[in-house]
């Protein structure tokens, strides 16, 4: 990936995977459905109308992340996100980009634990182009050592950027490694470094072959357009090509154990200027939880961190002058069992316990007494209201479609969304707070300042 599309993917991603309110794969309508139909090959397609500007998104979601990987090739979608721009015998490497660059349209591609997804965003008389593009690198991606050792680099100094110079970063790392006590999740979507060193050519290509296929394909395009428009441009670019047979119906991958016991990890590192408390929850994602049960988690989350108005924040911010900073987030959108966290910034000469024992607080007063009506229609009504800005952006609605699709989400779920925020009760956040804000369940991570004296080096 190129300094200009990390930049980029950077906050897409932190748009589509980050966000604070849980709304990731959620939004309001007052516009018909999307137009949605299935090749004969497996290829699932959606159609967002949005005629204000002559502009249209196009962008493929494959239903494989780094969950998916094998164990001991970690970072191996991620690396093949990379070489996905490395060219095909019809169009060499850099012409794709090139001709979105000269159409004056952006690209970009992404990488989850669950999905990997490419997209352009062009002027719509182009689509047809950009389709014709996709559907090539589908199957048609050629790669040699030459240009595939060079991208593993990137990769390395990416990381190198991305977690190894960031110590916030790896702290998230470690938290999540201790987290999932076995699900893939626990491993970074970048790769552990020892395992990204060795990723290969016959690697990549074998896994490549092995998911990137229609049937394990999601196509949503976005923008000035319609199903009439759109059907035969894909029947042309994706219909010859064959489903991939070994497909499972369903991804399987292992589960968590229960857990018994809260978790702890310490990060100290010398460049840290602001030490911060994390606290991570194993928690059901949209896909996987009970009836009612993932919106309460983003009301919960909304009440607890959206904002200078929330409980964290009023409490260790406004009432206790303990900390310059307090959220709490939910990440729904996930094929099996996510994250509700919480991340507190102490001001200098505050310690750690005294943080603490507020959040306990709040979250104990949380499970012991609903929240005031009055709180709860203020978040419900943020959480609704972010939604509908949101509409104004046809890459969101690419994006909440795609992410929700592929993690095993309906459009009807996506569509249903505000009235089951509008829905949720002040009872329904208590039980919440009881059943999943349990520290059993949790890993709790400390990033500290190291101020170890660095040894000189003994002249000879």
């Amino acid at each position: 990936m190129s300094q200009t599309r990390f930049v980029a993917f950077i906050l897409l991603f932190a748009a589509l995977v980050l966000s604070t309110t849980g709304a990731s794969a959620q939004t309001t309508f007052t516009s018909e459905p999307p137009a949605t139909f299935t090749l004969p090959n497996g290829l699932q397609v959606v159609v967002i109308q949005d005629h204000r500007t002559p502009v249209v998104t196009q962008m493929i979601w494959y239903k494989v992340g780094s969950a998916d990987e094998t164990p001991g090739k970690s970072g191996l979608a991620h690396f093949l996100e990379h070489l996905m721009f490395k060219g095909t015998a019809k169009h060499p490497e850099g012409e794709f980009s090139q001709t979105v660059l000269k159409v004056g349209g952006n690209e970009n591609a992404f990488t989850s634990n669950d999905y990997t997804g490419y997209f352009q965003r062009v002027p719509r008389e182009k689509l047809p182009l950009m389709m014709e593009f996709e559907a090539d690198r589908m199957t048609g991606l050629i790669l040699k050592d030459e240009n595939v050792l060079p991208e593993r680099d990137v990769v390395l100094e990416e990381y190198n950027m991305r977690v190894a110079n960031n110590p916030e970063a790896r702290l998230n790392e470690q938290i999540m490694a201790a987290l999932y006590l076995n699900h893939p999740y626990g491993r970074p979507v970048i790769g552990w470094h020892h395992e990204i060193e060795k990723l290969n050519r016959q690697e990549a290509l074998a896994f490549y072959h092995r998911f990137y296929a229609p049937n394990n394909a999601i196509l949503v395009i976005a923008g000035d357009t319609d199903v009439k428009e759109v059907r035969p441009l894909v029947e042309k670019n994706f219909g010859n090509i064959p489903p991939q047979p070994s497909i499972p119906a369903r991804r399987i991958r292992p589960q968590e154990p229960k857990q018994v016991a809260p978790r702890t990890v310490t990060l100290a590192d010398p460049h840290v200027e602001q030490p911060t408390m994390k606290r991570y929850y194993l928690v059901p994602s949209a896909t996987t939880a009970s009836k009612g049960e993932s919106t309460a988690l983003d009301v919960l989350a909304q009440l607890m961190g959206g904002g200078s108005n929330s409980y964290l924040y009023r409490a260790l911010v406004v009432d206790k002058p303990l900390a310059v900073a307090a959220t709490a987030a939910y990440q729904g959108t996930a094929l099996d069992p996510s994250q509700f966290s919480i991340a507190v910034a102490p001001k200098p000469g505050v310690e750690f316990p005294q943080v603490e024992q507020v959040v306990d607080n709040v979250i104990a007063d949380l499970k012991q007494n609903p929240p005031k009506a009055e709180d709860l229609e203020r978040v419900k009504t943020q959480l609704v209201a972010e939604a509908i800005y949101a509409q104004d952006n046809q890459a969101t609605m690419a994006r909440w479609y795609g992410g929700a699709l592929a993690t095993g989400l309906s459009i009807e779920d996506i569509r249903s969304w505000p009235d089951r925020i509008r829905a949720v009760t002040a009872d329904q956040v208590r039980a919440a707070a009881q059943k999943w804000l349990d520290k059993n369940r949790s890993v709790t991570g400390y990033l500290i300042k190291d101020t170890t004296p660095k040894r000189e080096e003994k002249r000879s």
